[in-house]
């Protein structure tokens, strides 16, 4: 309801003056369609973002996808600004913003529950709590950055890192059998899905 109203005064402005409806609008709000600002705004470069929060701290991962007004330098401004705060990808086709929600827009939800969960393994085992949280998370930005700056595939490094009948692959072992892998994929699936009923209210 009130990005209906805030689209109905834009609405009033471009009919007022031109000049507005030759502006790019570039939207961060979940779950909203393309059609729906273009139903009060047709004649408007649009583009729908999918930013996720460590855009906050210059560590985001930010999607977006343009509807068939915008121009190839359009594309390349939403870019510039978007990976000012991250990186950015563009996708051509809509649907797919969903599961972008899904995986990266929520994912750093399922990543703090990792590092609790690591963290308070490491309690478990007696080291002190900020002790162990430090380590899980630098852990976690190790293993990102690691994925990142050798393009190695994930399975690869893991494997780097598992020596035969040692500590590591008793740890992966364990995860494998709580339907670690599983779990992650059901999270991102459950919440692309919870995107797509947003998207119809």
């Amino acid at each position: 309801q009130v990005l209906d109203k805030v689209l109905a005064d834009l609405q009033k402005q471009a009919e007022a003056d031109p000049n507005v409806s030759k502006c790019l609008l570039a939207s961060i709000v979940a779950g909203k369609l393309l059609a729906t600002f273009e139903q009060y705004l047709p004649d408007m470069r649009i583009a729908r973002v999918m930013p996720n929060t460590p855009s906050l701290v210059g560590c985001g991962a930010s999607v977006f996808v343009l509807n068939s007004k915008c121009t190839n330098e359009d594309a390349a401004h939403v870019e510039a600004v978007m990976t000012a705060v991250g990186i950015a990808e563009q996708v051509s086709d809509e649907y797919l913003l969903d599961a972008v929600t899904g995986l990266s827009g929520s994912g750093p939800a399922y990543v703090y529950l990792m590092i609790e969960a690591m963290s308070d393994g490491g309690v478990r085992m007696g080291l002190p709590r900020a002790t162990a949280t430090r380590l899980a998370a630098q852990t976690v930005l190790g293993a990102g950055t690691m994925v990142m700056e050798t393009g190695k595939h994930p399975g690869a490094l893991k494997d780097a890192v598992t020596s035969p009948g040692g500590t590591t692959i008793a740890g992966v072992h364990a995860l494998e059998i709580g339907a670690f892998r599983g779990t992650v994929i059901n999270a991102i699936e459950a919440a692309t899905k919870r995107s797509q009923e947003l998207a119809m209210l």
